[in-house]
């Protein structure tokens, strides 16, 4: 695949900010985020939203960062080292997306942003209270470039169950009426599919992403890995559809070089590159 330039060296790389939550097993999570920027030669700066005790298994609990201290990191960072463009990864809570929400039109941040609405566990479960739920789509969407739910995700944000194109483009449709600029819907999770096929929305037209699906239960931290790969992109100057293109080629690759870790699900590697 084609990749993003690497910087010279002592040349200042393109930055970007991830505001998520760190993962104690480093397979997702902002450890997942760092890996692909690195390798994408992409300077990253983060804003800690919490602090999960968990491995391959599962999350076993998390401890959130206070709403303040996590715009504190946003407001440190930002007018001293500047960035092109931005993640959200878990945000825990409805204090935290509100604060988030709050400190992006503070900062009169006008890069991209995109938004993994991180709600669902892998396995479905919900990692959000309903409140959250409510300042996402209240507060955080109507300020996102880009949000990039799996079909879990989707459920629990429009009540849509995506079992098949047509859900796939009613649920595009009900997302984008709450205020992003585009929309990802991520197919990752149909059943019975040979691809992976995700849906980009911008609220006129839809562009298919099909993608062939990888076997491998070394799935962990590929939805932040993706959204962090599409982030980099843009942080470049890619186009929406261009930087989703490049997302997921990259993504593909990742899965294509997961490992098996611990008992559970391993991550997915873009350590590919240092092959490549």
């Amino acid at each position: 695949m084609d990749f993003l330039p690497l910087p010279a060296p002592a040349a200042t790389p393109a930055r970007v900010l991830t505001i998520a939550g760190s993962d104690s097993g480093g397979g997702a999570g902002i450890q997942a985020d760092m890996r692909t920027f690195a390798l994408l030669g992409v300077h990253a700066c983060v804003a800690v939203t919490a602090v999960t005790v968990q491995n391959t298994v599962g999350v076993k609990s998390f401890h959130e960062v206070p709403a303040e201290t996590v715009a504190g990191q946003m407001a440190a960072v930002v007018p001293d080292i500047g960035i092109a463009a931005a993640k959200t990864g878990m945000l825990a809570s409805a204090q935290i997306i509100t604060q988030v929400a709050a400190t992006w039109q503070e900062l009169e941040l006008t890069v991209p942003l995109v938004v993994d609405p991180v709600s669902a566990s892998m396995h479905g479960d919900a990692l959000l209270a309903s409140s959250a739920l409510d300042a996402l789509r209240d507060n955080l969407f109507p300020l996102a470039t880009l949000v990039t739910p799996n079909l879990h995700e989707v459920r629990l944000l429009v009540d849509i169950d995506v079992i098949d194109a047509r859900s796939q483009r009613a649920a595009a449709i009900a997302l984008h009426a709450l205020g992003p600029r585009w929309v990802l819907v991520k197919g990752g999770h149909l059943p019975s599919t040979q691809y992976s096929p995700d849906l980009l929305y911008d609220g006129k037209d839809f562009r298919e992403y099909p993608g062939q699906r990888v076997a491998t239960a070394d799935d962990h931290g590929a939805g932040d890995t993706l959204a962090a790969a599409t982030t980099a992109a843009l942080a470049h100057g890619f186009a929406v559809p261009d930087a989703v293109a490049f997302g997921k080629r990259w993504v593909t690759e990742c899965l294509r070089a997961a490992y098996p870790l611990g008992h559970g699900h391993g991550p997915v590697s873009p350590l590919f590159r240092l092959w490549a």
